[in-house]
């Protein structure tokens, strides 16, 4: 009866045994620890030379420390303009206006001597093809003029990697000016008796230009619109010419200021508006790109398009009515107390913006057409 009573209770514990190992077989185990995924390397900071091979019109900048940074706020950006450290330089920019007169031949592309040039022209302004250009070393075409302007483009088809121009499609985009949205503590504190009224208006419409065509779009609009209504111009057509410092407060003593631009381009919005209209403080009367891409770069309702209007007589009555009603010209103006311009003017800034778009631009494109790019 003992052996049975220990065989009993021997029993039961290797019952009970096998059921805990079943119980720890089948129960749902932890998950293994997996081993910390290293982290992504952070970015290498920037590091890059930008050669200005001449500057824009003969017009230069100082370069002396690092204006990138100290100016715009872009770090790992160095530009010079020593033709001296082409050989290192990551980047090379060339201004379109200095190479018209500097056109590569088509022949001989170790040579520039046989290229069209002009008694301002030399061998020192024409692109250094007969340099060895390193690999990795990227060539930008950079022009802010409009496609009448630019000329035949195709001897430089295959030479240039990245565009800089006016253009939102271009790689890097400088246009002559950008709309920003004021934060909120600017709107509070914007004080409405600051802004452009209809008080000590003097005059109507003005217009100041320079390279006047008579078979221009603008030559035509101007020329029914001071039928109708009197516009005061000034520039160098109308042997009226102005210093800098008069430009902007005789502008701003009319109600509005006709920037029409010389050619109908896309994108193409010069400092017409951006800095004589809206540096003014005149309402812009504008004829260039479309309503729509003027609604895409300007501030909400800032402008008067020509062609809102099916006539240039219908286009005066609205300038008679709008300027006869102060409430109505003040709506022009409405859009300070919400946006702000900001205007590019400076070469430096716009070579600076490589940089800052340079993570994103392709490595390895060549415009084989800049042509048809630029003129088409």
């Amino acid at each position: 009866m003992h052996s049975f009573s220990k065989l009993f209770t021997l029993c039961i514990l290797l019952s009970l045994s096998s059921y805990l190992f079943l119980l720890g077989f089948f129960a749902p185990s932890s998950p293994c620890p997996q081993p910390a995924t290293p982290a992504p390397p952070p970015p290498k900071p920037l590091n890059l030379s930008i050669l200005l091979w001449h500057w824009p019109f003969g017009a230069s900048y100082s370069l002396a420390g690092d204006p990138c940074r100290e100016m715009y706020n872009i770090t790992g950006c160095f530009l010079s303009d020593n033709r001296s450290t082409f050989s290192t330089a990551d980047v090379v920019v060339f201004h379109h206006h200095e190479l018209r007169w500097a056109r590569p031949p088509s022949s001989s592309p170790s040579s520039s001597s046989s290229s069209p040039s002009s008694s301002s022209s030399s061998s020192s302004s024409a692109l250094p093809l007969h340099l060895p250009r390193p690999p990795s070393q990227r060539w930008a075409w950079m022009s802010l003029e409009p496609p009448a302007v630019n000329g035949d483009l195709s001897p430089f088809n295959g030479l240039f990697n990245w565009t800089v121009s006016y253009r939102r499609d271009a790689d890097v985009p400088i246009p002559y000016g950008r709309t920003v949205r004021r934060g909120a503590e600017e709107e509070e504190g914007d004080d409405d008796d600051d802004a452009p009224s209809a008080r000590n208006r003097s005059c109507l419409a003005s217009w100041v230009v320079s390279r006047y065509k008579p078979t221009q779009a603008r030559a035509a609009v101007y020329g029914r619109l001071s039928r109708r209504i009197p516009v005061e111009v000034y520039g160098l057509w109308a042997r009226r010419p102005l210093a800098n410092r008069q430009l902007l407060p005789t502008i701003g003593r009319c109600y509005f200021y006709l920037a029409l631009e010389n050619s109908e381009s896309r994108d193409y919005i010069s400092e017409k508006l951006w800095r004589n209209g809206f540096g003014a403080g005149a309402v812009p009367v504008v004829l260039g790109p479309s309503r729509a891409t003027y609604e895409a770069l300007a501030p909400p309702g800032s402008f008067i398009h020509v062609d809102d209007f099916g006539s240039v007589e219908a286009l005066a009555h609205h300038l008679r009515r709008v300027a006869a009603d102060g409430a109505a010209y003040a709506e022009y103006f409405r859009w300070r107390r919400t946006h702000a311009v900001r205007r590019c003017e400076d070469w430096r800034e716009r070579l600076c913006q490589i940089c800052a778009r340079y993570p994103q631009l392709p490595a390895h494109k060549v415009y084989r057409d800049l042509d048809t790019w630029a003129n088409g």
